[in-house]
């Protein structure tokens, strides 16, 4: 059976009911590649396209791949009047880029933020791909829906949701509340096709059933390998038996690893939480982890840009940098930034690690799938222990409104599951 949903998007893009169609995709599923194939698609048809993200980072990132791609596009960049091209796109000769739509008129593909298009004030579209739609909020789509004709709408429903820096409370239950998703609100209002994408890349055989069945419950995913295609090696041994290396053991033998610290309430910015996650990285890199993959067979050498460390506050990933080299090259970043991202190993701190409560934020289920899905080889998660007698003590209780639309699983419920799996994947740093 064939894995290529392209045929089927493309057809309902172009005749579905509605004024587009809707593609979920689990982490790693080839959701960029499926961008630019349809952007290369539409553009070569000869019609102008608009492709909408959510962040600088996501357009630079979409145009680099899509002028690589297709070398003979036109590509513009509707940037800010202060925007400074990357050299990933200064490298691209066609690519341009403009902080008006009137200087990429000569463009086949005009690439921009949900919030530089919202500046524009004329001009309409036949097609439009918006790229990261569950991250979009529905009051961002409103004020750019009416420019296009059909839509592609591509993105995660299991990631982080849109935010918010004001109370939104009032709208909550509205078909329209405007902190739902650009998707939700779409959905809602809209007789539209959904395609699913049934296969992670990224994910390896040992992580797409933990993912899938922590915050997929009902619209599952496989891993594109299987069991021995991926592997972790070190290119020297360890000596003695310290917690870090018999944390290191357990990642690369099962994929996962939870390096348990003792239990204890602790303040947000926890030292010894930061020291381990920055000690386990860097360990890694001293140990010369080697990676064996589709992509290489004969094994590649995990360097520090193929390692990040996640957490769930700005402050937290402050900490860790703290103990670790100024020119260290590991990433280190919160959920929020490292959505979309890869890399071959990822140590998370725990969102809820040596707190006293479990608020809202920290049940956050897309926050903990980010941190949970960014790795092809193994995923470490540095917690203090008690986490789940925390999660015990505080069982889901949150308000619940008329006609509001219950996102399943909760948070409550995918921290339980994934707490399940990493349980069985405990090293004692005590």
């Amino acid at each position: 059976m064939t894995t290529d949903v392209f045929p089927s998007v493309i057809e309902d893009l172009q005749f579905g009911p509605g004024p587009g169609v809707v593609v979920d995709s689990p982490p790693g599923a080839g959701k960029s590649t499926l961008v630019v194939r349809a952007a290369r698609h539409i553009a070569e048809s000869g019609e102008p396209l608009a492709i909408v993200a959510q962040t600088n980072e996501q357009v630079d990132d979409l145009i680099a791949n899509l002028a690589t791609a297709a070398p003979s596009v036109q590509i513009g960049r509707l940037s800010a009047q202060n925007y400074v091209a990357t050299a990933r796109i200064g490298a691209h000769r066609n690519v341009t880029v403009d902080n008006a739509i009137a200087g990429l008129g000569g463009c086949q593909v005009v690439v921009g933020t949900a919030a530089k298009w919202a500046t524009l004030t004329s001009g309409s579209w036949p097609w439009a791909i918006i790229d990261e739609a569950y991250q979009m909020r529905s009051d961002a789509l409103l004020r750019i829906a009416g420019r296009f004709d059909r839509t592609l709408f591509v993105g995660d429903p299991g990631q982080l949701d849109p935010f918010s820096t004001v109370e939104t409370e009032r709208w909550a239950g509205l078909s329209w509340d405007p902190q739902l998703s650009a998707v939700a609100v779409l959905l809602r209002h809209n007789d539209i096709n959904v395609h699913r994408l049934p296969v992670s890349w990224r994910l390896p055989s040992t992580a797409a059933p933990v993912v899938s069945e922590a915050f997929y419950p009902f619209t599952g995913f496989t891993s594109g390998t299987g069991p021995g295609d991926r592997s972790l090696t070190f290119a020297t041994h360890a000596f003695g038996s310290s917690p870090l290396d018999s944390t290191l053991a357990m990642a690369v033998s099962t994929g996962w690893a939870l390096h348990e610290l003792p239990a204890r309430h602790s303040m947000r910015t926890d030292e010894e939480v930061a020291r381990a996650c920055a000690g386990t990285a860097m360990r890694l890199l001293e140990r010369g982890a080697v990676a064996v993959s589709e992509k290489s067979l004969d094994g590649a050498q995990v360097t520090a840009g193929r390692i990040a460390i996640g957490t769930a506050h700005r402050d937290q990933a402050a900490a860790v940098r703290q103990f670790l080299p100024s020119d260290s090259g590991i990433t280190v970043d919160t959920a929020n930034r490292l959505q979309g991202r890869e890399y071959d190993v990822t140590v998370v701190w725990h969102p809820l690690s040596g707190r006293r409560d479990a608020t809202a934020f920290h049940l956050e289920s897309g926050r903990l799938c980010v941190l949970t899905s960014r790795h092809r080889h193994a995923c470490i998660v540095v917690a203090r222990s008690g986490i789940s007698e925390l999660l015990d003590a505080h069982p889901s209780t949150g308000r619940m409104y008329l006609n509001e639309i219950v996102k399943f699983p909760d948070g409550w419920e995918a921290n339980q599951a994934v707490m399940s799996h990493l349980e069985r994947h405990r090293v004692s740093a005590a």
